[in-house]
């Protein structure tokens, strides 16, 4: 299990907003909402919990959800300890136990057993039921869950349900307009703006096919790689396709057609 556990750093994250999104996450916050954000792979959603938790002055408890996921890997265990059987808490119990933020990453991707154990944390009554230890721990103010997902990659098996759904306030994310995204990625990587702008054309061009040739497209992250192995001194076109062309796809025909795009937008 990827688990990066509670960790403030002393710099905020940088993130460019390219909404309300920061205040809606405040008046969740707030209003001890649960929250869910949706939207493509690569587009910020990390980022934000993390500009945000560190803004507001909480911890924060990140879970990069798999498929072999678990409620117990969430909540815990007993496990043998010298000799004897203790419990130990998974992140999700630690975070309700102690506030902050527990972020769970990809949610869907987790098995379905995890859904149920998040129900009750999120409505009216804030508890997390522990039915190895008897325990029922009553989320305290300082508790935000905040799950994430794409829905644009995800199979009708692992769709999030309805009635889950629903128990969240939810933001929708999605790519930064160019010249914002521009901005972006040359604060990110050091390259100058005039050297991301076909970065960022190439991109935008490779994000039309997806739903046809490619699965996804390209994210602000693999543009950010592909700008910093640049000001690295990478040759463009190398830096392009180890960046923003192998990542997307494995098959030859496609990889060919996206390498002669790449070719006509970066010279």
């Amino acid at each position: 299990m990827n688990i990066i556990a509670r960790n403030i750093q002393p710099d905020i994250p940088a993130y460019s907003p390219a909404g309300n999104e920061c205040t809606l996450f405040e008046t969740a916050w707030t209003r001890q909402l649960p929250l869910l954000l949706k939207g493509p792979t690569g587009c910020g959603k990390t980022r934000f919990v993390s500009h945000m938790a560190q803004k507001l002055g909480l911890p924060l408890t990140t879970v990069s959800c798999h498929d072999d996921l678990a409620a117990a890997d969430l909540t815990g265990r007993f496990l043998l300890k010298g000799g004897e059987t203790v419990w130990v808490d998974g992140p999700l119990t630690r975070a309700v136990r102690d506030g902050g933020v527990c972020y769970l990453d990809e949610v869907v991707e987790a098995r379905k057993d995890v859904a149920v154990v998040l129900h009750p944390l999120t409505d009216d009554r804030r508890i997390l039921p522990l039915e190895r230890t008897g325990e029922e721990l009553e989320a305290p103010p300082a508790f935000m869950l905040v799950v994430s997902y794409n829905p644009g990659y995800q199979s009708l098996l692992k769709a999030l349900k309805p009635s889950t759904r629903q128990r969240f306030v939810a933001i929708e994310f999605d790519f930064l307009p160019k010249a914002r995204e521009i901005e972006v990625v040359s604060a990110e990587s050091g390259l100058p703006a005039t050297a991301v702008e076909p970065l960022v054309e190439l991109a935008w061009r490779l994000r039309a096919l997806k739903g046809h040739d490619l699965e996804e497209g390209v994210s602000t992250r693999l543009l950010v790689y592909c700008a910093s192995l640049i000001d690295a001194g990478l040759a463009p076109r190398d830096a392009v396709r180890a960046a923003m062309i192998e990542p997307l796809t494995d098959e030859p025909d496609v990889r060919t057609a996206l390498v002669e795009l790449a070719q006509a937008v970066i010279r």
